[in-house]
């Protein structure tokens, strides 16, 4: 959809506060939170104990520049749809606290830093990847797939897999399977973990002319494929516990854990096929819920001795 793009007109005065405020929103902090929680569990693993508290802390602030940046030119470039939805009408380029020349530029910075970063201070193949991600996520995602296909989210979320091959080749300088299932596990949740959220907003996304499979198909559709997909997360857990020689707590975690994920998918799908009220942000917090006590448990089983 063709937005005409007015440059907003920001209410009151411009303070450092506020500023500060506007350029730490553009970098989308939480979902920056939920990759870091992925990375780090995901170097425990692959030292098979703790690395360097430095080499932890240069990841992290790379991926979190790396993140930060993807989010400031999603906001953008998705600043004239922005304007139309409830969900994002606070964003500082709807608001009119930053310019877009402002915000531009700060996501160009803010990505070349990333890569720098975590050249010179992790290793090169971890820095690749960090490009890789970025690209990833402004070009396929937001550019390429968000407007044209409901299987827009299925794969841009390739972008946020990439955090745990970066935190992998950080620690090992290369790839192999077990950073490979972690990518595949995200890749598998990001559609029950974003669907829901598109069931809440569906009239936003809508009104912006994004067809996010809850516009383009019914609740009970929706509902079906986020069991599937839950079904498919839970799996490829499974997988990670011979191909990574996990322990105890990480197989426990993974089948408690996703019993549960998949039983509140269950129910979602249940009360939508029955026309009843559907509480999809249960379902979205959740799944967070779920990925975090299961990465808990990848950081911490290699430091247990079964």
């Amino acid at each position: 959809m063709d937005v005409a793009l007015k440059t907003p007109v920001r209410s009151g005065p411009r303070t450092l506060n506020r500023t500060l405020k506007a350029y730490i929103s553009l970098t989308k902090p939480r979902v920056v939170e939920l990759l870091l929680v992925v990375t780090a569990p995901t170097m425990l693993l692959a030292e098979r104990g703790i690395p360097s508290l430095w080499l932890i802390l240069a990841t992290l602030v790379g991926g979190s520049l790396s993140a930060g940046s993807a989010g400031a030119f999603n906001c953008y470039l998705d600043r004239d749809i922005d304007r139309l939805m409830k969900r994002t009408k606070n964003r500082p380029l709807v608001t009119g606290e930053l310019s877009d020349r402002e915000a531009l530029i700060f996501a160009w910075a803010l990505g070349a830093a990333s890569i720098l970063w975590l050249g010179l201070l992790t290793n090169w193949l971890a820095a690749s990847l960090s490009f890789g991600a970025i690209l990833l996520y402004v070009v396929f995602y937001t550019i390429i797939l968000k407007r044209r296909t409901p299987q827009n989210i299925v794969w841009g979320g390739v972008a946020g897999c990439m955090p745990v091959l970066i935190g992998w080749a950080a620690v090992t300088g290369e790839l192999s399977w077990p950073p490979v299932i972690l990518f595949m596990i995200i890749f598998l949740w990001t559609p029950p973990h974003y669907w829901p959220l598109s069931m809440k907003y569906r009239a936003d996304y809508q009104a912006a002319g994004v067809p996010m499979l809850s516009v383009v198909r019914g609740r009970a559709q929706v509902g079906l494929q986020v069991i599937l997909y839950a079904w498919a997360t839970v799996a490829c857990s499974l997988l990670l516990i011979p191909i990574g020689d996990m322990g105890l707590l990480y197989s426990f975690t993974a089948l408690v854990t996703g019993g549960w994920f998949i039983y509140e998918t269950h129910r979602l799908y249940s009360l939508a096929i029955r026309h009843e009220h559907v509480s999809p942000m249960r379902v979205f917090h959740g799944s967070i819920a779920y990925l975090t006590l299961l990465f808990v448990a990848v950081g911490v089983d290699p430091l247990l001795p079964f």
